[in-house]
C-alpha cells in the first residue's frame, strides 16, 4: 500500500492544494460578491472583514492557481488563527450565558465550532511550507 501511495504522493498534495484554495475562494467570494450564497461576518468588527475578505478571494486564489502559493497561505494561515481565537476559542474567555461547558472545553474546536478554521489554518500552514507543487503557474514558470 504504501508504495502504492508514494507513486501519487505529488498528485495527492496537487489536490490537497487545489481544493483548499477552491473552498478558501469561496469563502471569500461569499462575503464580497453574494456568491454562490449570501452570507455576511458574523460579529466581525467592519475593519477586520475589508482586511478578511480579500484574504479569502486573493488568498484562496492564489493557492488555487499555484502562484505566490507560499505568502498566500501563509497569510492565510495567520488570518485563520487570528479567526479561531477571536471568534471561536474567546468563547472560553466570555462563554454565553446558556452554556454548561468549561473553559477547556470551549477551546476545543469542536465544542466552539471553530475547525473549519483550524482545518484551514493547519492546512494552509502545511501549503506555505511545501510551496505550489505540480498542476500550478509557479511550476509551470520553472
Amino acid at each position: 500500500m504504501n508504495s502504492f501511495i508514494n507513486n501519487y504522493e505529488p498528485q495527492c498534495y496537487a489536490l490537497l492544494r487545489l481544493v483548499t484554495g477552491f473552498l478558501f475562494l469561496f469563502h471569500g467570494t461569499n462575503y464580497i460578491l453574494s456568491w454562490p450564497i449570501a452570507r455576511g461576518m458574523a460579529d466581525a468588527p467592519a475593519y477586520m472583514a475589508y482586511i478578511g475578505m480579500p484574504i479569502l478571494a486573493f488568498g484562496g486564489l492564489f493557492v488555487f492557481l499555484g502562484i505566490f502559493t507560499r505568502p498566500a497561505a501563509l497569510l492565510a494561515s495567520g488570518m485563520m488563527a487570528v479567526a479561531y481565537w477571536m471568534y471561536y476559542g474567546s468563547k472560553a474567555f466570555n462563554p454565553p450565558a446558556d452554556t454548561t461547558n468549561s473553559f477547556l472545553e470551549l477551546t476545543l474546536p469542536i465544542v466552539n465550532n471553530g475547525e473549519l478554521a483550524v482545518m484551514f489554518c493547519f492546512s494552509m500552514l502545511y501549503i506555505a511550507a511545501r510551496g505550489s507543487g505540480i498542476w500550478s503557474i509557479d511550476s509551470a514558470r520553472k
